[in-house]
């Protein structure tokens, strides 16, 4: 069975590219600021690693197939440098499809509504392609990460899973919305 592919997606103030191996050369500078890892750890990634990550990425699924990869670079409608990214890692479930969604935006872009305009189109698409949940895991820190969450439609749980936050959605059907 085939996964959603990403689609270019489109907001009042960006356009959201599906990932290809190109862009790497250009989000090694968009990825550059230590301060993007301070909740995740890591180091930016060098260009050959960007290249060989984007290159896996891109396939659009896990190797086994077990996994659906949708990956947006995300710009300012208007044109422009990459400011960050969306991601979204499928999986099957019995009562549908679960969404993991993360999102980064670069430093100087950061406190402009960006993330949260960039992952509600991409919520919104999920949801056109009968996504029934979606996740994301947030640092118990991270409240900026938090505020995204929420703006998304997304509410805290109890869990705690490798020290992050799930924090979930369940959608209805497709034809109830």
């Amino acid at each position: 069975m085939s996964w959603p592919q990403a689609d270019p997606l489109d907001s009042d103030r960006l356009a959201l590219e599906p990932l290809a191996v190109e862009h790497a050369s250009e989000m090694v500078t968009t990825l550059a600021a230590r301060e993007l890892y301070l909740f995740t750890g890591g180091e930016p990634p060098t260009l050959d690693e960007l290249g060989a990550r984007y290159g896996r990425q891109s396939r659009g699924q896990s190797e086994d197939g077990s996994a659906g990869w949708l990956n947006w670079i995300v710009r300012p409608a208007s044109g422009g440098p990459a400011i960050g990214f969306v991601q979204a890692t499928l999986r099957r479930e019995t009562a549908g499809l679960v969404a993991d969604i993360a999102w980064l935006v670069t430093p100087p872009q950061q406190g402009r509504g960006i993330a949260v305009e960039a992952a509600s189109t991409v919520v919104t698409w999920l949801r056109s392609v009968d996504v029934r949940h979606i996740r994301a895991f947030i640092h118990p820190d991270h409240t900026a990460s938090e505020h995204v969450a929420r703006r998304t439609g997304l509410a805290p749980t109890t869990a705690l899973i490798d020290g992050e936050i799930l924090w979930e959605v369940f959608l209805p059907p497709a034809a109830e919305h």
